[in-house]
Protein backbone atom coordinates (compact mmCIF):
# COMPACT_ATOMS: atom_id res chain seq x y z
CA UNK A 1 0.00 0.00 0.00
CA UNK A 2 2.98 2.31 0.54
CA UNK A 3 5.10 3.77 -2.24
CA UNK A 4 8.85 4.28 -2.18
CA UNK A 5 10.30 7.59 -1.02
CA UNK A 6 11.72 9.62 -3.91
CA UNK A 7 15.18 10.60 -2.67
CA UNK A 8 15.56 13.14 -5.50
CA UNK A 9 12.90 15.42 -3.98
CA UNK A 10 13.64 18.15 -1.42
CA UNK A 11 13.37 17.06 2.23
CA UNK A 12 10.13 18.97 2.78
CA UNK A 13 8.49 17.12 -0.15
CA UNK A 14 9.87 13.61 0.31
CA UNK A 15 7.50 12.28 2.92
CA UNK A 16 3.75 12.07 2.28
CA UNK A 17 0.76 10.01 3.40
CA UNK A 18 1.48 7.71 0.44
CA UNK A 19 4.98 6.70 1.52
CA UNK A 20 5.17 7.29 5.29
CA UNK A 21 3.38 5.82 8.32
CA UNK A 22 3.51 7.57 11.68
CA UNK A 23 3.45 5.63 14.95
CA UNK A 24 3.40 7.22 18.38
CA UNK A 25 4.43 5.91 21.78
CA UNK A 26 3.49 7.65 25.02
CA UNK A 27 4.10 5.58 28.14
CA UNK A 28 4.74 6.69 31.72
CA UNK A 29 5.66 4.39 34.59
CA UNK A 30 3.93 4.97 37.94
CA UNK A 31 3.62 3.09 41.21
CA UNK A 32 0.64 0.80 41.64
CA UNK A 33 -1.13 1.81 44.87
CA UNK A 34 -3.00 -1.50 44.94
CA UNK A 35 0.12 -3.71 44.80
CA UNK A 36 0.48 -6.23 47.69
CA UNK A 37 2.97 -5.16 50.37
CA UNK A 38 5.14 -8.27 49.98
CA UNK A 39 5.12 -8.12 46.17
CA UNK A 40 8.46 -8.02 44.33
CA UNK A 41 7.24 -8.40 40.75
CA UNK A 42 7.77 -5.10 38.85
CA UNK A 43 4.72 -5.84 36.71
CA UNK A 44 2.56 -5.71 39.85
CA UNK A 45 4.49 -3.02 41.72
CA UNK A 46 4.35 -0.53 38.85
CA UNK A 47 2.06 0.49 36.02
CA UNK A 48 3.67 0.29 32.57
CA UNK A 49 6.87 -1.25 33.92
CA UNK A 50 7.34 -3.04 30.60
CA UNK A 51 6.80 -1.35 27.24
CA UNK A 52 5.78 -3.62 24.37
CA UNK A 53 5.38 -3.23 20.62
CA UNK A 54 1.60 -3.28 21.10
CA UNK A 55 1.91 0.09 22.89
CA UNK A 56 2.78 1.74 19.57
CA UNK A 57 -0.28 3.57 18.20
CA UNK A 58 -0.98 4.25 14.54
CA UNK A 59 -1.63 7.91 13.71
CA UNK A 60 -3.32 8.15 10.29
CA UNK A 61 -2.07 10.96 8.07
CA UNK A 62 -3.99 12.49 5.16
CA UNK A 63 -6.06 9.79 3.45
CA UNK A 64 -4.63 6.92 5.50
CA UNK A 65 -7.82 6.60 7.57
CA UNK A 66 -9.52 5.43 4.38
CA UNK A 67 -6.55 3.59 2.89
CA UNK A 68 -6.02 1.44 5.99
CA UNK A 69 -9.67 1.24 7.06
CA UNK A 70 -9.92 -2.49 6.31
CA UNK A 71 -6.42 -3.34 7.56
CA UNK A 72 -5.11 -1.23 10.41
CA UNK A 73 -1.39 -0.77 10.95
CA UNK A 74 -0.18 -2.89 13.88
CA UNK A 75 3.15 -4.52 14.87
CA UNK A 76 3.85 -7.91 13.31
CA UNK A 77 4.51 -9.23 16.83
CA UNK A 78 2.74 -7.25 19.59
CA UNK A 79 4.68 -8.94 22.42
CA UNK A 80 8.17 -7.65 21.57
CA UNK A 81 9.65 -5.98 24.68
CA UNK A 82 10.87 -2.48 23.80
CA UNK A 83 11.91 -1.11 27.19
CA UNK A 84 11.69 -1.48 30.97
CA UNK A 85 10.69 1.56 33.00
CA UNK A 86 10.58 2.55 36.65
CA UNK A 87 8.53 5.27 38.41
CA UNK A 88 9.51 8.71 37.15
CA UNK A 89 10.57 7.42 33.73
CA UNK A 90 8.53 7.82 30.56
CA UNK A 91 8.84 7.52 26.80
CA UNK A 92 7.24 9.92 24.34
CA UNK A 93 8.10 9.58 20.66
CA UNK A 94 6.86 9.53 17.09
CA UNK A 95 8.25 6.99 14.63
CA UNK A 96 8.11 7.59 10.89
CA UNK A 97 8.08 4.32 8.92
CA UNK A 98 9.07 4.07 5.25
CA UNK A 99 9.86 1.31 2.78
CA UNK A 100 13.49 0.27 2.50
CA UNK A 101 15.82 -2.60 1.66
CA UNK A 102 18.45 -4.39 3.72
CA UNK A 103 21.15 -2.87 1.51
CA UNK A 104 20.24 0.58 2.86
CA UNK A 105 20.06 -0.47 6.52
CA UNK A 106 19.80 -3.78 8.37
CA UNK A 107 16.55 -2.67 10.04
CA UNK A 108 14.79 -3.04 6.68
CA UNK A 109 15.79 -6.68 6.27
CA UNK A 110 12.77 -9.04 6.59
CA UNK A 111 15.09 -11.85 7.71
CA UNK A 112 16.56 -12.33 11.18
CA UNK A 113 18.74 -15.35 10.31
CA UNK A 114 19.21 -17.24 7.05
CA UNK A 115 21.47 -20.17 6.25
CA UNK A 116 21.80 -23.11 3.91
CA UNK A 117 23.49 -26.48 3.88
CA UNK A 118 23.99 -29.30 1.41
CA UNK A 119 21.84 -32.41 1.73
CA UNK A 120 23.80 -35.11 3.62
CA UNK A 121 24.44 -38.32 1.66
CA UNK A 122 24.80 -41.69 3.41
CA UNK A 123 25.63 -44.72 1.27
CA UNK A 124 25.55 -48.11 2.99
CA UNK A 125 28.07 -50.19 1.01
CA UNK A 126 27.60 -53.50 2.82
CA UNK A 127 24.67 -55.05 4.65
CA UNK A 128 24.48 -54.15 8.36
CA UNK A 129 22.15 -56.38 10.39
CA UNK A 130 21.14 -57.37 13.91
CA UNK A 131 22.95 -55.85 16.88
CA UNK A 132 25.42 -54.22 14.53
CA UNK A 133 22.51 -52.39 12.88
CA UNK A 134 21.41 -51.03 16.27
CA UNK A 135 24.91 -49.74 16.99
CA UNK A 136 25.02 -48.23 13.52
CA UNK A 137 21.68 -46.51 14.11
CA UNK A 138 22.93 -44.92 17.35
CA UNK A 139 25.80 -43.26 15.47
CA UNK A 140 23.29 -40.90 13.83
CA UNK A 141 20.61 -38.51 15.13
CA UNK A 142 17.13 -40.04 15.66
CA UNK A 143 15.24 -40.65 12.44
CA UNK A 144 18.25 -40.83 10.11
CA UNK A 145 18.72 -44.61 10.10
CA UNK A 146 15.88 -47.14 10.18
CA UNK A 147 15.96 -50.89 10.81
CA UNK A 148 13.77 -53.22 8.76
CA UNK A 149 11.51 -55.21 11.09
CA UNK A 150 11.74 -58.38 8.99
CA UNK A 151 15.38 -58.55 7.92
CA UNK A 152 16.70 -56.44 10.85
CA UNK A 153 18.87 -54.66 8.30
CA UNK A 154 19.81 -50.98 8.60
CA UNK A 155 18.73 -48.55 5.86
CA UNK A 156 18.81 -44.79 5.32
CA UNK A 157 15.44 -43.46 6.46
CA UNK A 158 15.90 -39.68 6.23
CA UNK A 159 19.34 -38.28 5.42
CA UNK A 160 18.02 -34.72 5.77
CA UNK A 161 18.00 -35.12 9.58
CA UNK A 162 21.70 -35.96 9.72
CA UNK A 163 23.93 -33.35 11.38
CA UNK A 164 27.05 -34.70 9.62
CA UNK A 165 28.80 -35.46 12.92
CA UNK A 166 30.66 -38.38 11.23
CA UNK A 167 30.42 -40.28 14.52
CA UNK A 168 30.11 -43.57 12.63
CA UNK A 169 33.66 -43.26 11.30
CA UNK A 170 35.05 -43.73 14.80
CA UNK A 171 34.12 -47.43 14.72
CA UNK A 172 36.27 -49.85 12.75
CA UNK A 173 33.39 -52.29 12.19
CA UNK A 174 31.71 -49.71 9.92
CA UNK A 175 34.87 -48.42 8.21
CA UNK A 176 34.23 -50.23 4.91
CA UNK A 177 30.45 -50.42 5.19
CA UNK A 178 29.41 -46.80 4.85
CA UNK A 179 30.39 -43.76 2.79
CA UNK A 180 29.45 -40.25 3.90
CA UNK A 181 29.21 -37.17 1.73
CA UNK A 182 26.94 -34.38 0.53
CA UNK A 183 24.74 -33.96 -2.53
CA UNK A 184 26.48 -31.03 -4.23
CA UNK A 185 23.44 -29.73 -6.11
CA UNK A 186 20.84 -30.11 -3.33
CA UNK A 187 20.60 -27.10 -1.01
CA UNK A 188 18.54 -26.97 2.19
CA UNK A 189 17.65 -23.39 3.11
CA UNK A 190 16.67 -22.21 6.58
CA UNK A 191 15.02 -18.78 6.53
CA UNK A 192 13.76 -17.20 9.75
CA UNK A 193 11.43 -14.27 9.13
CA UNK A 194 11.37 -11.15 11.28
CA UNK A 195 7.59 -11.13 10.86
CA UNK A 196 6.82 -8.73 8.02
CA UNK A 197 6.91 -11.47 5.35
CA UNK A 198 6.58 -15.24 5.41
CA UNK A 199 9.73 -17.33 4.77
CA UNK A 200 8.18 -18.55 1.51
CA UNK A 201 7.69 -14.99 0.25
CA UNK A 202 11.21 -14.02 1.27
CA UNK A 203 12.80 -16.99 -0.50
CA UNK A 204 10.94 -16.68 -3.81
CA UNK A 205 11.36 -12.89 -3.96
CA UNK A 206 15.08 -13.33 -3.28
CA UNK A 207 15.35 -15.84 -6.11
CA UNK A 208 13.59 -13.44 -8.49
CA UNK A 209 15.90 -10.59 -7.50
CA UNK A 210 18.97 -12.80 -7.95
CA UNK A 211 17.67 -13.92 -11.35
CA UNK A 212 17.08 -10.32 -12.46
CA UNK A 213 20.59 -9.32 -11.36
CA UNK A 214 22.08 -12.26 -13.25
CA UNK A 215 20.15 -11.36 -16.40
CA UNK A 216 21.27 -7.73 -16.08
CA UNK A 217 24.93 -8.76 -15.80
CA UNK A 218 24.52 -11.17 -18.70
CA UNK A 219 23.19 -8.42 -20.98
CA UNK A 220 25.36 -5.62 -19.61
CA UNK A 221 28.20 -4.43 -21.89
CA UNK A 222 31.58 -5.30 -20.43
CA UNK A 223 32.55 -1.60 -20.32
CA UNK A 224 29.76 -0.92 -17.79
Amino acid sequence: MLTWVDSSLPDDEKFTDENTIVLSLNVKCTRNPDAPKDCTDPKELYNNAHVYARDLKFEPQGRQSTTFAACSVVPADPDILLAKLRPGQEISLKAHCILGIGGDHAKFSPVSTASYRLLPQINILQSIKGESAKRFQKCFPPGVIGIDETSREAYVKDARKDTVSREVLRYEEFADKVKLGRVRNHFIFNVESAGAMTPEEIFFKSVRILKNKAEYLKNCPITQ
